[in-house]
């Protein structure tokens, strides 16, 4: 754990405010949900919750499916990182943070499928791997996270038909959190 040397006092309704900048390096927003730990020496720990985390085995074995019907890598994300991998190194992806071109996607609730004349999306920070689709997961009217196809060395288009499997995967995980 690593200390922030930021001090702040609990108010009359039990209230502490997380800094900004604080909020803002961990991307946490209004309205997100924290997990509260403690442990047997008196430490208090918040932790971003993310429901589609819950899912991460379901989430595996969507992403594994994909991968070995289209041929593509997949990537299935919460709102900050990714949490299944399929088609790569899964040391090379997962927990790792979405890039903030992937993250503008999410918050404006956008679709994404990359054609001639479509900008280049790279999902993850880091990955030197282009997005051919990127799908966000909804559940409730909340974006939880998507679900996102990459290039690979022999394949650098998508078929219509793995647009549909991109987006009948995030219907499928959306409805699975609906649950």
């Amino acid at each position: 754990m690593k200390a922030t040397g930021i001090v702040r006092r609990i108010d009359d309704l039990g209230r502490v405010v997380i800094p900004k900048e604080i909020r803002r390096t961990m991307r946490i927003r209004e309205g997100d949900p924290l997990e509260i730990y403690t442990d047997n020496s008196g430490e208090v720990i918040f932790k971003k919750y993310s429901p589609i985390g819950e899912l991460a085995d379901f989430s595996n074995q969507i992403a594994d499916s994909i991968t070995s019907t289209t041929g593509l890598i997949t990537l299935i994300f919460d709102r900050d990182h990714c949490i299944a991998a399929s088609g790569v190194s899964k040391r090379e992806v997962l927990e790792r943070r979405i890039s903030s071109q992937a993250e503008e996607i999410l918050e404006n609730r956008e679709k994404y499928f990359a054609n001639k004349n479509s900008e280049k999306l790279f999902t993850l920070e880091g990955v030197d791997k282009q997005a051919l689709a990127f799908v966000p997961i909804i559940s409730n009217g909340d974006v939880l996270g998507a679900v996102a196809v990459l290039e690979t060395e022999n394949k650098h288009s998508i078929s219509e038909s793995e647009e549909k499997v991109c987006l009948m995967a995030a219907s499928f995980l959306s409805k699975q959190m609906e649950q």
